[in-house]
């Protein structure tokens, strides 16, 4: 497991996935209709644990200009900055299933911020980072 320092906070915008985890693929679809992707503009899948204990998971396009999500109408979150375990899954597409495994495995280090959001960071088609925040207290 590696280690990555985000250095700015990554706005974003997009929706919940009402149907978690089955409507995952579902959403991303249509959030790459609305906003297709290029070299400038990254997804992410945020998952966090609502007071009820069920995971809340929020499928997001990073913003191109400040403003963008408020402009077409979409809640705007952020991907806070600082240091993230993360774990590179290659092939992703083909290995959905296992993805909650990944994020069980990244969970049981002791340098894991708890109450943090998990994320998913889809860098390629084929390259996403499972990334859960650092206590930095911790390291």
């Amino acid at each position: 497991m590696d280690t990555y320092k985000l250095q700015d906070d990554v706005k974003t915008f997009g929706f919940r996935v009402k149907n978690f985890p089955n409507g995952i693929g579902e959403a991303f679809e249509s959030l790459l209709k609305l906003f297709p992707k290029d070299e400038s503009r990254s997804y992410y899948g945020v998952g966090e644990f609502g007071n009820d204990g069920s995971i809340l998971y929020y499928a997001l396009a990073e913003e191109k200009f400040d403003g963008e999500g408020k402009k077409y109408g979409y809640p705007v979150k952020l991907v806070e900055k600082g240091e993230y375990l993360v774990v590179v899954v290659k092939n992703w597409t083909n290995k959905t299933d296992c993805i909650k495994d990944v994020f069980a495995e990244i969970m049981i280090d002791k340098r894991v911020a708890a109450g943090k959001p998990c994320v998913e960071w889809y860098k390629t088609m084929d390259e996403m980072w499972c990334m859960v925040p650092c206590d930095s207290s911790k390291s």
